[in-house]
């Protein structure tokens, strides 16, 4: 049990950061911002290389508010001892601002920059930008979209700090199930336009 909520406590920051940024994409400010990475670009196979919702304002949202969310959770932890001591990143780096800013940034970047692969393979397998596939690939695209950013985010935890690897898929199981129930509650509050 202590585990799994050493996993949480580690990682509750990508959550908030998630959630915030979510918010962000959906409400009409920066609209500068919200271009798509890929600028509309075709590959050789007629295809777009990202799709339309990939952009740069969740981008470069993503990691500014990981950064954010990683400082704020950092100052909720001190004054919560039992919890701090939780926080694997604290086994290495000291709880500071600064700390927290850099490695909220990474888990931002790390986040964002997993999820590209997925939407790359999505466009090839003509998925429609932001439904999930509804031929045989569904359940795998499923589970990829839940699991690919926790991957990323596992990698800055096991770069940064020694882990299992009992831990390292525990990030990204227990994850991917964490995301399946933010993302059920971001639709039910008109946040995200699938449950999935």
């Amino acid at each position: 049990m202590e585990t799994i909520l050493s996993l949480y406590v580690t990682l509750m920051s990508v959550i908030f950061a998630g959630v915030a940024n979510m918010a962000f994409c959906k409400y009409p400010t920066y609209q500068r911002l919200n271009i798509p990475m890929d600028a509309g670009r075709i590959l050789a196979d007629g295809k777009r290389l990202f799709g339309q919702n990939k952009t740069w304002k969740g981008f470069i949202g993503m990691i500014l508010f990981g950064g954010l969310s990683q400082v704020v959770w950092g100052l909720i932890l001190k004054n919560s001892p039992s919890l701090e001591s939780l926080n694997l990143f604290y086994d290495v780096y000291a709880n500071s601002i600064l700390n927290n800013l850099w490695i909220g940034f990474l888990l931002g970047l790390a986040y964002v920059v997993f999820e590209l692969p997925n939407s790359f393979m999505k466009r090839r397998l003509e998925i429609k930008p932001g439904k999930p596939a509804t031929n045989q690939w569904k359940w795998f695209f499923i589970f990829i979209d839940q699991a690919d950013s926790l991957l990323g985010c596992a990698l800055v935890v096991a770069v940064l700090v020694p882990i299992s690897l009992v831990q390292f898929f525990g990030f990204i199981l227990l994850g991917a199930g964490t995301h399946v129930v933010v993302n059920q509650l971001l639709y039910w509050f008109n946040l995200r336009k699938n449950p999935f």
